[in-house]
């Protein structure tokens, strides 16, 4: 990872919906600590769009200001550039490897990363998350993290790591989508604000 500055990539299809909101409320999260860059990418993203308004509107909700916001298309060169990738679905978390098999231990469904860390108490990650710079006590605690596939096995229903698309959908489905992507969100805010003020 990046001595100075840990990058942090999200990624979905049209990256107006799901990974603009992961990115925003996770910046938000961890501005405070300053060496944190979060930015976002579609697997199908059309460059410049904007975010729905029913996104725009759960954004705010959210306490995260939209109106900025600009889809991009994801590119092996912004796949590689990120030290850490969350994936709103399993397809994105394929796409990502695919681009950077190197990658692969950095990268995670946002809600299979929440569902692996939640299983890791705070001690424990301080513990684990040692280092010189904020890069290498992320990486620690990724590592860590990416240890707990093996002891927690496999998920009963695969789809409880994604994060449903909402694009073009109900009212319903957006609330869903938020209910699952925030809680998640505020997971990794938790284990990289322990890296970050680990000593």
């Amino acid at each position: 990872m990046q001595a100075q500055r840990v990058r942090i990539l999200t990624v979905c299809s049209g990256n107006i919906c799901r990974s603009p909101l992961a990115e925003l409320t996770l910046a938000s999260r961890l501005e405070p600590w300053g060496e944190f860059e979060v930015s976002s990418a579609g697997s199908i993203a059309r460059d410049g769009d904007v975010m729905p308004d029913e996104a725009r509107a759960l954004a705010r909700r959210f306490g995260v200001d939209p109106e900025q916001h600009r889809a991009r298309y994801l590119t092996e060169d912004i796949v590689g550039d990120a030290d850490l990738i969350f994936a709103m679905a399993r397809s994105h978390r394929s796409d990502v490897v695919r681009m950077a098999p190197s990658k692969v231990s950095r990268t995670f469904t946002i809600r299979e990363f929440a569902r692996l860390s939640s299983t890791l108490s705070d001690q424990q990650l301080e513990q684990q998350s040692s280092g010189d710079t904020l890069g290498d006590r992320v990486a620690a605690a990724v590592r860590v993290v990416f240890a707990q596939k093996a002891a927690a096995g496999y998920v009963s229903d695969p789809e409880l790591d994604d994060v449903v698309d909402p694009y073009r959908r109900s009212s319903a489905t957006y609330e869903r989508s938020w209910n699952e992507l925030i809680p998640a969100v505020e997971e990794v805010a938790r284990v990289l604000t322990i890296a970050a003020r680990a000593t």
